[in-house]
């Protein structure tokens, strides 16, 4: 599996609606994104979909992903809602398709639904497949079940404030790609004194020092922004080399303050 096809930064679209992701995808397609972050329960593929379509980027310069809610997991739902999602993308293939979350209490088998994702792929429905917010356990499942290197990327929580080195350390242990969301914090990352030191040292800001801390670690980001010059601020981060001292001082911000940990979804965390 070719991981350097996902490209390192791109936009997430988590709490986006309406008008309002129809901007952001339009803004950041205008400033030079071309890796697109959905959900099938973000509720915002349809206009996801027409900003793309509105853009005029060409469809082979786009990198799609959407992600697979629990409720399409069992039986034969999954191959159905890849399909919904593709006609509300107005796309015939998605670049990544992933499972959103694991199957809460392991209702439905890891298994089970690895091999529908898989099969998904062997239909055409998406180019590459892969999983977001795996424990080690469930990733081991899904390692025995499709094989490592069918698995494109785990995307979960990474930020300074929560690192997951756990998950990571295993992913990178099987070759397993990792995406990053909430790279931010939720714009935490702007108050941390630490950050905003290394932001200053560097004449950069400390959204973009938190970037650049995970994509020299090989991760890939997705930011969301509804302001375009964020927008724009978070693409440069591409461009801004940390020091080894800047890396290690950022790594001690460890905290385990998880941000996403939904009642009832949240698997037992490693």
């Amino acid at each position: 599996m070719n991981h350097s096809t996902i490209p390192a930064i791109g936009l997430g679209t988590f709490r986006l609606q309406g008008q309002v992701v129809i901007d952001s995808v339009r803004n950041g397609l205008e400033l030079g994104y071309r890796h697109i972050d959905t959900a099938q329960i973000y509720g915002n593929e349809a206009e996801v979909g027409q900003a793309m379509a509105d853009s005029g980027v060409p469809r082979a310069e786009l990198f799609v992903t959407t992600k697979v809610w629990t409720e399409s997991l069992d039986g034969g739902k999954l191959i159905p809602s890849l399909k919904e999602s593709l006609r509300k993308l107005r796309l015939e293939q998605l670049d990544l398709a992933l499972i959103h979350w694991p199957s809460p209490g392991d209702a439905v088998p890891v298994a089970e639904y690895m091999a529908a994702l898989a099969e998904a792929r062997e239909q055409g429905l998406s180019k590459q497949i892969g999983v977001s917010n795996f424990t080690v356990a469930h990733l081991q499942q899904a390692v025995a079940a499709v094989g490592a290197q069918q698995i494109a990327t785990q995307q979960i929580e990474i930020h300074p404030f929560l690192q997951n080195r756990k998950v990571v350390e295993y992913a990178r242990s099987q070759g397993i790609h990792l995406t990053a969301y909430m790279p931010l914090a939720y714009g935490k990352v702007m108050q941390e004194p630490v950050m905003v030191q290394i932001a200053r040292r560097h004449n950069a800001t400390p959204a973009q020092v938190a970037l650049a801390w995970l994509l020299q670690q090989g991760f890939a980001v997705i930011p969301s922004s509804t302001s375009r010059a964020n927008l724009q601020s978070n693409l440069a981060a591409r461009g801004l080399v940390l020091t080894g001292d800047d890396m290690a001082a950022i790594a001690a911000l460890e905290r385990n303050e998880r941000i996403a940990n939904p009642d009832g979804l949240a698997p037992q965390w490693d």
